[in-house]
């Protein structure tokens, strides 16, 4: 397999904390699936593990090519983690159009979360 893209992507915990404050449950639903906002919820602190999502997603949509753009929405891109697995990323809708037409058939995402920092880096593979 070659690699079709690579994206990589930080941010800072208390940014998100800041916009999350700002904008509301709003700002949530527009970034989030329920999913995800179920999972972030079950840790004690679950504002890194939805900055480390937030990151993946902007990874993901560098690694597509497309960023934030052409009909490629937050929620298009989802971080599944069963059971506290290893996480993986599932494309919907245009973010999936994008996937196949680069003829990517597999990703790969890795998540860190450490002081103040979430940070997230995506391979895709066709």
């Amino acid at each position: 397999m070659s690699v079709r893209g690579i994206g990589v992507d930080v941010v800072k915990v208390d940014r998100l904390v800041a916009s999350l404050e700002r904008f509301g449950e709003r700002f949530e639903k527009r970034l989030f699936t329920p999913a995800e906002m179920d999972y972030c919820r079950r840790h004690k602190d679950p504002l890194p593990h939805l900055a480390a999502r937030f990151a993946a997603k902007e990874a993901a949509s560098k690694a597509l090519g497309t960023g934030m753009a052409g009909g490629i929405a937050f929620k298009h891109i989802e971080v599944l983690q069963p059971g506290g697995q290893v996480p993986r990323l599932a494309f919907h809708h245009k973010a999936l159009e994008r996937f196949e037409a680069m003829g990517a058939t597999q990703s790969h995402l890795s998540l860190t979360h450490d002081g103040g920092l979430a940070i997230a880096t995506v391979v895709l593979e066709g």
